[in-house]
């Protein structure tokens, strides 16, 4: 079975269960409000532990979910979990083609970072508690209080920390910096890289300048249905509030575009994290694996609303090499993709 398609599955199954048992919280919202973050002042109780490494036709990554950054207080107001250390050993396409059908990752993991933590935009937050309304509240949009920090993550039920938009503290560190091509920030579900904020202006030329690279997506006009469906105007409170215009930015529906690279002279698709929605893809180009699996538990790791299962592994070494940091550490670049 397509791995995207497996995930989506698993994905239903969880929902179903959850909806069954009622665990959805029920939300009858209808405004965006401006972020109320908690700052990022606190130690992760734990040391940062992710090892990636090309082996054959796969980059293995293996983490502990514990970032290399200051994190907010969890528990908090809005979030009432704490972060504990994760077994993560993922597997990803070294050398990922796009698949012609691009992949809505509505409620997944789109990707992980550089340092071990999960991009995991969507939540599980649905407009009256119903997953069937067609209306999911956007993480970013405050209209549903997730307790985020100055990095925009929380914590889910099994203690995972996970960014839901752009990681602050993360891109920082990497000194991602206006003028500057980023580097990479991270790997997508379906093997591509993942940079933010900045490219070459000329994808076909590493000479041209630098900017800031912009979403394509924008908020719809007008008001919501209304009756049985919320009301009001859209204003980003719903991730259903926006909508996708060819050639409206630089990048497509994936927050993605065919360019050349630092690290891909040759040209690779790649991702972009934006400072607009989506800002973390919500739609992938290739054939994503499951990074939503088994989890060996603990007390208090069990299965909750939007809550995540890595597959079984065990905490891997050290930090992530730079790209060209030695045999076995990167692998060959993605191939360039094929015309549709």
């Amino acid at each position: 079975m397509n791995p995207g398609h497996s995930s989506f599955l698993l994905f239903l199954c969880g929902v179903t269960i959850a909806f069954a048992q009622g665990q959805f919280r029920r939300h009858s919202a209808t405004e965006a409000r401006p972020l109320d973050l908690e700052a990022a002042s606190r130690t992760p109780p734990g040391n940062n532990a992710c090892d990636i490494q090309v082996r054959g036709m796969f980059r293995e990554i293996r983490s502990n979910a514990i970032p290399d950054h200051k994190v907010g207080r969890f528990p908090n107001a809005g979030n009432p979990h704490s972060i504990s250390e994760q077994d993560q050993d993922f597997r990803l396409q070294a050398n990922p083609v796009e698949s012609g059908r691009t992949t809505a990752m509505d409620l997944g993991p789109t990707g992980i970072a550089v340092n071990g933590v999960l991009f995991d935009p969507g939540a599980a937050e649905f407009w009256q508690g119903n997953p069937g309304s067609g209306w999911t509240y956007e993480a970013l949009g405050g209209a549903v209080p997730l307790g985020l920090d100055e990095n925009h993550a929380h914590v889910q039920p099994t203690g995972k920390y996970h960014y839901h938009g752009l990681p602050t503290l993360l891109l920082e560190d990497l000194k991602v910096t206006a003028g500057k091509h980023s580097p990479i920030v991270g790997w997508a579900a379906d093997g591509f890289p993942i940079y933010a904020l900045y490219g070459y202006e000329d994808t076909e030329d590493e000479g041209s300048q630098v900017v800031e690279l912009k979403s394509s997506y924008r908020l719809k006009a007008g008001d919501r249905p209304g009756g049985r469906e919320p009301d009001g105007k859209y204003d980003g409170a719903f991730v259903q509030d926006y909508e996708y215009v060819d050639g409206l930015g630089d990048l497509d529906e994936c927050n993605g575009r065919q360019t050349i690279t630092p690290d891909f002279p040759e040209g690779t698709y790649a991702y972009f994290l934006t400072k607009d929605w989506p800002v973390i893809p919500r739609q992938l180009k290739g054939t994503p694996e499951n990074l939503r699996g088994e989890e060996r538990g603990g007390p208090g790791r069990g299965p909750g609303p939007g809550g995540m299962r890595p597959p079984r592994g065990g905490p891997g070494q050290g930090r992530f090499p730079p790209p060209g940091g030695g045999p076995g550490r990167d692998g060959p670049p993605p191939r360039p993709r094929d015309d549709n």
